[in-house]
């Protein structure tokens, strides 16, 4: 479970949290302390409600207990926006990587792309044994290549001369030593997004409910102690990595390859390829794990009968969700091409790099403003269904995860435009959606484990 939680992540701590640098290191530091604490609210919440309501369906069957058919939907479908389309970003992200270390031509990237996908989609359609190993062993070997870096970086690093080298135009200062926010208050809002990539998925681990050997006790172990593990890499990655001497916060913040960039400035390019190919797998310990929830998202949302029915047909043999993992994959890709070879490689790789990480941020912050909104009122709807774990935060963390997750939003949609395009895109996708599940799939729901948990309740509730 920890693995599974953490391995999620970890690639964020490799490529995507560095555009935030672009604002300055003082507003991602904030920014990153600002997304920790709303991640901690969400994560003892989500500790609470997931051995209570032990379900594939997670964040969906939270909300679906909590406020009914359209509460679960909205929320199923933020998540579902936010795995489709995170997995998109990595690989483009491992896509980058690999160019780098194997020294391919640019312009060949979307290979590398369909490449990773048919090995890990395929890996994860085997079974869920081996993808469980496999996940376990590249989250291991990816902490380590971090540690290996932290502890490599401290003898070169010159923190305020090469952190605090972005000025108040966005510049970069030569001889360092700028200010603490370059860019104020909005160069934190700016920030946010990319700080959310430091611990963005985590909420993915009661996916795997129905695969667990004791939901109940493994769940919130797993969910916190995944948590803290990520809040020391972060922090660990955000001030040894601009730091070191040659680098800095003004180059990390538009490169798409940052840890291997400090291994280049350590080691030299040759040293450095051969570990960037290990750095390799922190991208494909989340690429595979948010695969396997991607997965198991859409199985139990087809299976309840919110998305359409053949989407929850499972392997003959293997019994995993192929077709849902496979159409998740195909739409992803989709998504990639029409970018790339619609807008151009550099501009769409920007856009991919840049705007697709933002929908899927902004997927991931109104899923989580909803599942804060379903502890909430499982706690006051339904305060005595057995919860073998209670958060310590309880309500005022759940309030808190909503007030940040709402900030998120809010700039997202009102302060710059890069990111309201891609919200943009992300409303006409719900919009789409919205419209077939209240023309045909509110009409044709299915007594699931979760929907019948909620139905069952709520009996209860109304019950003399």
């Amino acid at each position: 479970m920890w693995a599974l939680g953490v391995g999620a992540v970890i690639s964020g701590h490799f490529s995507g949290w560095n555009y935030g640098l672009a604002n300055g290191w003082g507003s991602m530091f904030v920014a990153t302390v600002i997304i920790a604490i709303m991640y901690l609210g969400l994560t003892y919440s989500i500790a609470e409600m997931s051995p209570a309501l032990p379900h594939t369906g997670a964040a969906y069957s939270f909300a679906r207990s909590a406020m009914g058919p359209w509460g679960g939907f909205l929320t199923g479908l933020s998540e579902n926006v936010e795995y489709v389309l995170t997995p998109a970003v990595i690989v483009f992200f491992i896509g980058s990587y690999m160019t780098s270390i194997v020294g391919t031509d640019p312009s060949l990237q979307p290979l590398w792309w369909i490449g990773f996908y048919l090995v890990f989609v395929g890996l994860n359609v085997v079974g869920v044994e081996l993808s469980f190993r496999v996940t376990l062993t590249v989250t291991l070997l990816a902490l380590a290549c971090l540690v290996v870096f932290w502890f490599s970086a401290l003898p070169h690093i010159d923190f305020n001369r090469w952190a605090m080298n972005v000025g108040t135009d966005g510049g970069e200062l030569v001889d360092g030593n700028g200010p603490f926010l370059p860019l104020g208050f909005k160069g934190i809002l700016a920030a946010l997004p990319f700080a959310v990539w430091l611990f963005l998925a985590i909420e993915q681990l009661p996916l795997a409910a129905e695969e667990s050997v004791d939901p109940k006790r493994d769940m919130p172990k797993g969910i916190i102690a995944g948590m803290f593990t990520l809040i020391v890499s972060a922090f660990m990655i955000l001030w040894l990595n601009p730091s070191v001497t040659g680098i800095g916060s003004h180059a990390l913040g538009s490169s798409g390859e940052p840890l291997l960039d400090g291994f280049k400035a350590i080691y030299g390019d040759n040293t450095a390829k051969l570990l960037a190919l290990v750095a390799v797998l922190g991208l494909v310990a989340s690429f595979h794990t948010i695969i396997f929830a991607k997965g198991r998202q859409i199985y139990s949302l087809s299976r309840a009968g919110y998305f359409m029915p053949w989407l929850s047909i499972t392997h003959g043999q293997r019994k995993t969700p192929h077709v849902a993992m496979v159409l998740g994959s195909v739409t992803a890709l989709a998504v990639m091409f029409g970018l790339w070879f619609g807008f151009g490689a550099e501009k769409g790789g920007k856009i991919i790099g840049g705007t697709l990480l933002n929908m899927a941020v902004f997927g991931a912050m109104f899923s989580y403003f909803m599942q804060a909104l379903s502890f909430i009122l499982l706690r006051r709807n339904m305060p005595n269904i057995h919860r073998p774990y209670r958060s310590p935060l309880g309500v005022g963390g759940a309030l808190l995860t909503m007030v940040i997750a709402g900030v998120t939003l809010y700039f997202q949609l009102t302060g710059d435009p890069t990111y309201t395009q891609g919200v943009l895109w992300v409303a006409l996708w719900f919009a789409v959606c919205v419209t077939y599940f209240g023309l045909v799939g509110r009409h044709r729901l299915i007594l699931s484990p979760e929907e019948e948990f909620a139905m069952a309740q709520k009996e209860k509730t109304v019950s003399p």
